[in-house]
């Protein structure tokens, strides 16, 4: 074999060589795309949260195109117990998960979420563009951030313009005072037959979470200690009798059959919720009763928190998906465009203060005659107080709810009531 013909064999062994290594490269780089494109992230939540999820995924694309978002949705008790198993067990756990703060402590405590204070998150960096109170919610007694909040439920007096006329009350009667709503109440039944809430239930959920002081939380305060005795509980629990005796509220439970419908016939006059309420009637529980209903402060000067939702990381989740899903949730809720969006179109009220300027505040809404109630709604949302959260505040909803029936349908002693909620809360104040 001559020198010329061994150097062209030499040079096509070396061109198959380079051929099969660009091919393996090319092959390389298929199943890398490949991979990249089954590459998802799993976000679990309940309605509304799961159709803003939904809505925002084209914001997403657009940053990660190969990373495709799997919502996980559940009506909202089962969401709630679904999470609350999957952390226990390590089993079918997403990669952010929606909580509703008033699951948010019995979460917090606990070690099961990403601390989000700590590096890679530094979630501090942000806490100045949150609402404070929504951040401070997230925060436990370690000084953890469990979660980041993304929206939340100013507290507001929703009522009927057209039965306060016909008995000739005044906006500025019925909020002036605890005891004027109650008289005003009264007022109302006799001359239209409308009761003046739907639960007497309603003003003690309302009037618990006004007075708060800080370093207290709704039922405990920071060192666990039991706060059901005190004056704010007695008073709460007091009005509400006084629902009830004078047969001012309907009987109904919130997201009942009868709930809505009391709001469709008008035989509702009022109701003490968030924010967020207006909407959902406008939306679907009362949209026939546009322009008859308006919003104002909650009565006596109160303000108060109801409701809110954040997003959380599972600490036990895949860890090659937990950069990604700190990106979702700082989309989520960091993003103006994406925080005005939910606003808009689920009514969920921003926790991003940087949202605060958008003329969407000042535009009049329909449903209320108008008014233009984001505005106070805004108000109250830069007044409300910090509220700690306890991981034991589910139970302790339900203890006091079960001890306001008794007062209420038994005629049970008040003070009895709430030292009987207490010693039971302080056997658990500590699990």
């Amino acid at each position: 074999m001559g020198i010329r013909e061994s150097r062209m064999r030499g040079l096509g062994q070396r061109s198959m060589r380079g051929c099969v290594l660009l091919l393996l490269a090319l092959a390389a780089a298929q199943m890398h795309m490949q991979a990249q494109a089954q590459q998802s992230l799993t976000v679990a939540a309940y309605p509304a949260v799961d159709e803003i999820v939904k809505s925002a995924i084209p914001a997403w694309q657009r940053l990660h195109p190969t990373v495709a978002i799997k919502v996980v949705s559940r009506q909202f008790s089962d969401h709630h117990t679904a999470m609350t198993t999957a952390l226990s067990t390590s089993f079918y756990l997403p990669d952010v998960m929606a909580l509703e703060v008033g699951y948010l402590g019995r979460f917090a405590q606990g070690g099961g979420l990403e601390d989000l204070s700590k590096p890679p998150y530094d979630i501090q960096r942000f806490q100045a563009r949150f609402v404070p109170y929504a951040y401070a919610q997230a925060t436990n007694r370690r000084g953890a951030v469990v979660a980041a909040p993304t929206d939340i439920g100013p507290g507001t007096l929703l009522y009927r313009s057209d039965l306060l006329a016909k008995a000739g009350v005044s906006e500025a009667e019925l909020t002036q005072s605890w005891d004027s709503y109650v008289a005003s109440g009264a007022k109302i039944k006799a001359a239209t037959g409308a009761y003046l809430m739907a639960h007497a239930r309603d003003m003690k959920d309302i009037a618990i979470r006004t007075g708060i002081q800080p370093g207290e939380g709704l039922y405990f305060d920071k060192d666990s200690k039991v706060l059901v005795t005190s004056p704010r509980f007695v008073r709460a629990f007091e009005l509400a009798r006084q629902v009830r005796q004078q047969k001012l509220d309907a009987k109904v439970s919130a997201w009942s059959n009868e709930w809505s419908e009391g709001f469709k016939r008008g035989s509702i006059a009022t109701q003490m919720t968030g924010a967020w309420l207006a909407g959902h009637l406008n939306n679907w529980l009362a949209p026939d009763t546009q322009g008859l209903w308006r919003a104002a402060q909650l009565p006596e000067g109160a303000f108060a928190a109801y409701g809110g939702t954040f997003f959380a990381i599972p600490r036990s989740a895949p860890a090659a998906n937990k950069a990604l899903a700190w990106e979702f949730i700082q989309l989520m809720t960091l993003n103006r465009q994406v925080q005005l969006s939910a606003f808009k179109s689920q009514d969920a009220f921003p926790a991003l203060l940087e949202t605060f300027d958008d003329p969407f505040f000042d535009q009049p809404i329909k449903f209320l005659g108008g008014q233009t109630a984001r505005l106070g709604w805004r108000t109250a949302a830069r007044r409300i107080s910090a509220v700690d959260v306890h991981k034991q505040d589910a139970f302790a909803d339900e203890v006091i709810n079960t001890e306001l029936d008794k007062v209420l349908d038994r005629g049970k002693d008040i003070a009895t009531a709430l030292a009987d909620a207490a010693r039971l809360l302080q056997q658990r104040a500590h699990r």
